[in-house]
């Protein structure tokens, strides 16, 4: 059995829709804010229609079996610095546990810029009713975007940090 789920999660970020843009498209900016969790983490990216990102790295909690995280992504549409949107399969232990459409918009906001995270997920494997696992993913995104919003301003001159 198959579950799908959907989320969105907005953000006001205070630099302008041009920098949230070279955040997803940088490579280097991209490593600061987007990482797996776990040790010995290898990274690709090509920002490109048809490109994509592979990440992998070991992760180990408290009293568990290390677990083998990997991340396939594949940029769908690029629209400016207005949209981008892409697919991504996430494997633990060589098992494709979910696969996700991800549409990231970017607006002008009083300030900065409007985010907005929308994500279908389909689980293809999870644990009990998969509600667990939905609260997981959306929290994992929460925190991503925390490390996006700090990205940003750790890249900003003091004096214009909010």
């Amino acid at each position: 059995m198959v579950r799908h789920d959907t989320f969105t999660i907005s953000r006001h970020l205070d630099v302008p829709p041009g920098e949230v843009f070279t955040a997803f498209a940088d490579t280097a900016i991209r490593r600061r804010w987007f990482r797996l969790p776990g040790s010995g983490a290898s990274y690709e990216h090509d920002f490109r229609v048809g490109g994509g990102e592979t990440a992998s790295s070991t992760y180990t909690g408290l009293d568990t079996v290390p677990e083998r995280l990997e991340y396939r992504s594949r940029y769908i549409d690029i629209v400016g610095t207005h949209r981008i949107v892409y697919g991504y399969e996430a494997v633990i232990d060589g098992e494709l546990r979910w696969t996700s459409l991800v549409t990231v918009r970017l607006g002008v906001d009083a300030d900065g810029t409007r985010l907005d995270w929308t994500e279908q997920v389909t689980f293809l494997r999870y644990e009990r009713d998969g509600s667990v696992d939905l609260a997981h993913l959306r929290g994992a995104s929460v925190l991503r975007l925390n490390g996006l919003d700090a990205a940003l301003q750790s890249g900003r001159p003091h004096q214009q940090r909010r």
